[in-house]
């Protein structure tokens, strides 16, 4: 019996060591996945997921290292930081998140960084006028967001970017109406809507906070990025051109997408988004939604669902089914796929296949 009982412990504490190891091999497997690692004489800093990430090494160039937290392939709204992205960030000089909600685990996150960081938190998103979304989202997004703007946001001169949404008044309310169709679907919470780079316009504001905080950590370098930054904003005033002038002609405004990731774009040219799903990818729908939703489709004789690379495409295609209509790819571009990554996809392209895709549907 004795025999029996040693042998359980020491099977028992095995068990614990092989289990240990494993979960560090994981952990620096997670780590080396991302983006990369600290570089000594440069301004290091720290991105939260795709968009920024971009956005940034346009306009950091050579002076600047920057490493991206969300690895390849992975939807933002299901990934966590692992405990070498705490050491990274407390070693940086800068980190940029969204802000809005995207990243429920900033604040705690930036509590649990080295007591003698000199890093600066920045929220990129600061300026925009940010949508309040009607819906269940799954992850708790926007329940934050007011809290991590109030005690992290270190965007000086976001504030002028107000001038850039205020023009659109009325259409900005409208944002609010594109909404109803998702909350038919939903609960009757409110969240924020955190995806905020989806529309060119707000990727603007976005891109001007990353320069501005480029600037003031660097200020010996403000020429480079000053140029480089005007460089990014002349493509991204041109997507905002194409988008604005060619949705304008077409007849339908309607769109049908798996996950409510389109109010921004869908506020700022005039669309209006039918979502399967809330603001994540993993608020499930009910029955009667997709009912409801197939209805829609018929209605507004909807000729394409929408779906997404990063996430399942089986809701969309079974509303697909049972509308009579056809599926097409809308990207929110949240991330790359390993695919598009080694193609030399990016922000650009991504957004430029998806007004073709956007033309296509709305015909």
């Amino acid at each position: 019996m004795n025999k029996r009982k040693s042998k359980n412990k020491l099977n028992g504490w095995t068990w614990s060591v092989t289990s240990m190891l494993l979960a560090m091999l994981i952990l620096s497997g997670c780590g080396s996945k991302s983006g990369g690692s600290i570089v000594e004489g440069k301004v290091n800093v720290i991105t939260t997921f795709y968009p920024i990430y971009e956005f940034t090494k346009e306009i950091g160039g050579d002076e600047v290292n920057v490493v991206n937290l969300l690895p390849t392939g992975v939807e933002p709204h299901d990934w966590t930081p692992r405990s070498q992205d705490i050491v990274n960030t407390s070693k940086a000089q800068l980190f940029l998140y969204n802000g809005a909600g995207l990243e429920g685990w900033a604040p705690g996150f930036l509590k649990g960084l080295d007591k003698d960081t000199q890093v600066k938190p920045v929220i990129v998103s600061q300026g925009i006028q940010l949508i309040d979304a009607v819906g269940d989202d799954g992850h708790g997004h926007g329940e934050a967001a007011h809290e991590e703007e109030h005690d992290h946001s270190h965007g000086k001169g976001a504030e002028a970017h107000d001038h850039s949404h205020e023009e659109g008044t009325e259409e900005d309310h409208a944002g609010h109406d594109h909404e109803e169709e998702a909350a038919e679907t939903n609960t009757n919470t409110h969240h924020t809507d955190p995806h905020t780079w989806v529309s060119p316009k707000s990727a603007l504001v976005m891109a001007e906070n990353i320069k501005n905080s480029l600037v003031e950590v660097d200020p010996e370098h403000k020429d480079g990025y000053e140029q480089r930054y005007e460089a990014l904003k002349e493509k991204l005033v041109k997507l905002d051109n194409d988008f604005a002038s060619e949705l304008s002609k077409l007849p339908k405004k309607d769109i049908v997408v798996s996950h409510q990731a389109f109010g921004y774009l869908c506020r700022d040219y005039g669309l209006t988004q039918h979502a399967i799903m809330g603001l994540s990818p993993d608020a499930e729908p009910r029955a009667q939604d997709i009912v409801n939703l197939t209805k829609t489709v018929k209605e507004k004789e909807v000729k394409y669902i929408f779906f997404e690379e990063l996430v399942s495409d089986k809701l969309a295609k079974t509303l697909a089914n049972e509308a009579g209509a056809e599926t097409l790819v809308l990207n929110p571009v949240e991330g790359l796929t390993k695919e598009q990554a080694s193609s030399g996809e990016n922000y650009f392209t991504l957004m430029e296949k998806n007004l073709q895709n956007l033309t296509k549907a709305l015909q």
